[in-house]
């Protein structure tokens, strides 16, 4: 029978390691713990140089003062302070009495004003029929006054003429009725003949004064009537001066209306009413703010950043805004850097006048637009004011 021979005894893998002292395998943990932390840091450190961030920001809005825009005594107030409002939806009323009574004045001055444009517009072709044929008119009268002058003047001189023969006759007859050559009859005949033909003489005298006092003012008609193009040019500016007083009246008529449309105050925008001052039977001014309204709509975000982490920072880079009242994360992208650092743009920008300058890391106001602000906030969360801590990333 062959001699058993035992198997080898199994030696283990760790048995080196096992075998180590406890003080050596603290050192290996140590190193591998050193290692595991400053892959960490790098992390970190390659996270950090990814993104900017900055818990000096919060949320803007849009303040809106509704003011009254017309004067007047408040009849009804729609709403109450903290309300929700949608654009639209009234706010007050203010009294419509004096107003309605101004759009009606407003319209009879409307319809007076049509009435004398209609007239006048109506007034310009009869006017020009009237000055044509008026010029035909006086052009005739003309030519018949300087032919009845001529007849006058041409029986001026037959008068004349008759007038000498008679004054001759009267004087040849006048030794002879001395001397009874002639009859006392045939003289008084010839003193009476001599009367009528001076008497005649003086007549057409008379009327050749007359026929030139027609053709002069035969004339002056045919200057007045040769003015024609004139008075059709006149009578189209009336016209025209009554089209602009129609659109003046239309103007204050729409001015009227606007102002009674005014005496209703409606929410500009979607928000919250806030420093309401409006009370019922409260006389108002134009321009008199009755309440602030907090629009919800076109929210944004203005982040201080330092002026050393804008290096690497422009408009359009995305942003993950973390707003601490909701515990939410939102979304959106850089729209604006500012122009110029908080500090100057302060009330009372710091002017160093001892000449000891210390160097201060300045901030510069960044504009972060939320990019889907309707579905990441339906419920209107967001308020203007709050704090956010929003991560630009620049990488």
């Amino acid at each position: 029978m062959a001699d058993f021979i035992p198997a080898p005894e199994p030696i283990e893998e760790n048995a080196e390691i096992a075998s180590a002292p406890p003080q050596s395998r603290r050192k290996g943990i140590i190193v591998v713990v050193v290692a595991i932390l400053a892959l960490v840091a790098a992390g970190l450190w390659w996270r950090s140089t990814y993104s900017e961030s900055t818990d000096d920001a919060q949320v803007n809005g849009h303040l809106i003062q509704v003011s009254a825009r017309v004067a007047g005594q408040v009849a009804k107030v729609y709403v109450d302070e903290n309300q929700v409002v949608k654009a639209g939806d009234p706010i007050a009323d203010l009294d419509p009495s004096d107003y309605k009574v101004a759009v009606e004045n407003a319209e009879a001055a409307l319809a007076s004003a049509q009435a004398n444009a209609a007239a006048a517009n109506v007034n310009v072709p009869i006017t020009t029929i009237n000055t044509g044929s008026n010029l035909s008119a006086a052009d005739a009268n003309v030519t018949g006054s300087h032919a009845a002058v001529e007849q006058a003047e041409q029986q001026l001189e037959a008068a004349r003429a008759n007038n000498i023969k008679a004054q001759a006759d009267l004087e040849r007859y006048r030794p002879l009725v001395a001397k009874d050559v002639i009859s006392k009859q045939q003289f008084d005949a010839a003193v009476a003949a001599a009367d009528a033909a001076r008497h005649s003489e003086q007549a057409a005298r008379d009327g050749v004064k007359v026929a030139r006092e027609r053709e002069s003012q035969a004339k002056a008609g045919l200057t007045f009537a040769q003015t024609a193009p004139e008075q059709v040019a006149a009578q189209s500016a009336r016209a025209r001066q009554a089209q602009a007083m129609v659109r003046e009246a239309q103007a204050k008529l729409d001015m009227a209306r606007l102002n009674l449309s005014y005496t209703k105050i409606v929410a500009p925008a979607a928000g919250i009413i806030t420093r309401k001052s409006v009370e019922i039977n409260q006389n108002v001014a134009p321009g008199q703010n009755l309440l602030m309204l907090v629009s919800l709509e076109g929210l944004w975000v203005t982040a201080n950043f330092k002026e050393t982490q804008l290096r690497h920072m422009f408009a359009g880079q995305a942003v993950e805004i973390e707003v601490d009242s909701t515990g939410k994360t939102y979304h959106g992208k850089v729209t604006q850097i500012g122009g110029a650092t908080g500090s100057v743009l302060s009330l009372f920008p710091p002017e160093n006048a001892t000449g000891n300058y210390v160097k201060v890391v300045q901030r510069v106001p960044v504009r972060i637009d939320f990019t889907d602000l309707a579905s990441e906030d339906p419920g209107h969360e967001l308020r203007p004011g709050l704090s956010v801590e929003p991560s630009v990333k620049v990488k």
